[in-house]
């Protein structure tokens, strides 16, 4: 998921800090077949997560990211990183694999038309209600039981990347008109995101 404004230093880690030591690799975009179809299940805990997982951590933070799952690096895998404020602005950082997304029902459900954009579809954002409120659970890289939930762009940012796993691009939830309006923008910005942005700037 991409951000349109700099950050503090992150705040929160509830399950630790994010891996380090990776390597910034070209982002997948729109259109490729990994990312319209749902994730494979992560099954193998081990130093090959490890590594991928360090790897889009570093992706995220060169292209000025706030998630990205593991589809949008062109892997077929069930696991999103994500370093993103709430409403009050506390950064939470974490790793979720085999994400479960609950989402506010009835009376409790109220939408925020706040903009989204995406890393895969870079440079443009448009609004797009979503509950202002999420939670996941989910596994951390050896496995155990990780839990993130927040309001604010956090929410929106955990809704984002599970849509990710589950082969979902925030694009398919938008209608005919904002869609137009969302691909005329992402053209017109083109150059300034080559085919190996942001493998090419780091």
């Amino acid at each position: 998921m991409a951000e349109t404004t700099p950050m503090p230093p992150p705040e929160h880690a509830p399950h630790g800090p994010l891996p380090t030591g990776g390597t910034v690799r070209p982002i997948t975009r729109w259109g490729t077949p990994v990312m319209h179809r749902a994730q494979e299940p992560v099954t193998s805990f081990d130093e090959e997560l490890r590594s991928l997982v360090a790897d889009m951590v570093a992706t995220m933070y060169a292209a000025d990211g706030v998630g990205l799952a593991a589809c949008q690096i062109g892997v077929d895998k069930a696991v999103f990183v994500f370093d993103c404020p709430d409403e009050s602005g506390e950064r939470t950082v974490g790793v979720v694999c085999n994400p479960e997304l609950t989402l506010p029902e009835g009376k409790d459900r109220n939408l925020d038309e706040s903009d989204e954009g995406c890393l895969s579809f870079p440079g443009a954002f448009v609004e797009l209600a979503r509950p202002d409120w999420a939670s996941v659970t989910g596994q951390g890289l050896d496995g155990e039981p990780v839990s993130f939930a927040g309001d604010g762009l956090l929410a929106r940012c955990l809704q984002h990347e599970t849509d990710h796993t589950r082969g979902t691009v925030f694009g398919d939830r938008l209608p005919t008109k904002a869609r137009k309006k969302l691909t005329k923008e992402h053209d017109r910005l083109s150059e300034d995101y080559p085919l190996d942005w942001p493998a090419s700037d780091a």
